[in-house]
């Protein structure tokens, strides 16, 4: 029976770095002669602008029954005026609410070819490989009530509600051990403890789990502040690092930027049935949509991810990112990562490139 998958390319440059990672699926399905079916709907501004809203019941309904997602970007300032309830990321958070798609999965990895493009020493970042487990479903983003209201005085007032269940960090915290015992052995929860009763709970479940099931994993907690700090400080002190919604939205991003460039960043967002959507880390970027400057391997590495994860095809995800790491060995670079020495490209001359180190390795 066929794989399906589902491909939401979105708003600015998601529909040019998507099709480069379609040309690399079309010859990995060749290659390991994979049996995937595709298909393509519209979501944040692309589906305002066509349906009114930013995901319409029948792409989440394609969206439920496709075994992985391969999703690009979503929102640009054309938007900016729609209400809160209607943005294109709304299409987003509703994928991820409606599927259950509760981990999300930043590997923050440097290649070893970019390692002058970080903003860190070379010393510090070489070598780096970290992996940031981040809750995706609840906490502030997702917490009741929400809203801005006005106070007696008339004076407006915005509120929003951090919360977490405890079935929800549990269930987060083990997707987060578990990878770690796949690992280095070593787990960093990051909280703020010390300020916020939710996160005090938090730290408690997974101090508990610790002890009880997984003895073989070195647990470390960390206030959100200081793991910020220690990001930029010695990032090779952390092997895999587990938090809440919001703390693990803007450490990754921060995490992504040790690896030279938010561009190279793969994302895979599953649920308890290891269905997932896979998207890079990085936006939609409308300043430099349709110049073909952006950089496609963050989507093909998470092309990679969908098939690793989603699909169990692991001999053909590796293959994808053996020759993301041949095309950089070759000096190719788009702007965001180029470097003095290198050879620039463009999207689509950095897609046909991994294409043919592909089919070069299958040689």
């Amino acid at each position: 029976m066929s794989k399906q998958i589902l491909c939401l390319p979105g708003d600015g440059i998601g529909p040019e770095i998507v099709v480069e990672a379609l040309k690399v699926l079309d010859v990995v399905k060749s290659q390991f002669d994979l049996d995937i079916e595709v298909s393509e709907g519209l979501v944040g501004g692309a589906s305002l602008d066509a349906h009114g809203v930013p995901l319409t019941d029948e792409v989440l309904a394609v969206a439920k029954k496709s075994d992985g997602i391969l999703f690009g970007a979503v929102g640009g300032p054309k938007w900016d005026d729609q209400p809160m309830m209607n943005r294109p990321e709304r299409g987003l958070l509703k994928l991820r609410s409606e599927m259950g798609l509760f981990a999300n999965l930043r590997p923050a990895m440097l290649f070893p070819q970019l390692a002058e493009a970080s903003s860190l020493k070379h010393e510090l970042v070489a070598g780096l490989d970290i992996l940031i487990v981040r809750e995706l479903t609840g906490g502030i983003y997702f917490g009741e009530p929400r809203g801005v209201r006005t106070l007696e005085n008339g004076e407006r007032e915005g509120y929003n509600s951090y919360v977490y269940r405890e079935s929800e960090i549990k269930r987060i915290a083990k997707v987060a051990f578990e990878a770690a015992q796949k690992r280095g052995g070593r787990l960093t929860s990051v909280d703020k403890s010390n300020v916020l009763e939710v996160t005090a709970l938090w730290r408690e479940l997974v101090t508990e789990m610790g002890a009880a099931d997984y003895s073989d994993v070195e647990l470390s907690h960390m206030y959100v502040d200081n793991a910020a700090m220690q990001l930029v400080r010695a990032p090779k002190q952390f092997d895999v690092m587990v938090t809440g919604n919001m703390f693990g939205d803007i450490l990754s991003d921060c995490a992504a930027m040790l690896t030279g460039s938010i561009g190279m960043l793969p994302s895979a967002s599953l649920n308890e049935a290891n269905q997932g959507m896979y998207e890079p880390v990085h936006g939609s970027a409308p300043d430099i949509a349709g110049q073909g400057k952006a950089n496609p391997l963050a989507q093909i590495l998470s092309l990679a991810m969908l098939l690793r994860y989603s699909l169990g095809e692991i001999e053909a995800a590796d293959a994808i990112e053996k020759a993301v790491s041949d095309v950089l060995d070759q000096g190719l670079r788009t702007g965001d990562i180029a470097s003095e020495g290198c050879t620039q490209v463009g999207t689509t001359e950095m897609g046909d490139a991994v294409v043919k180190c592909l089919q070069v390795l299958s040689s």
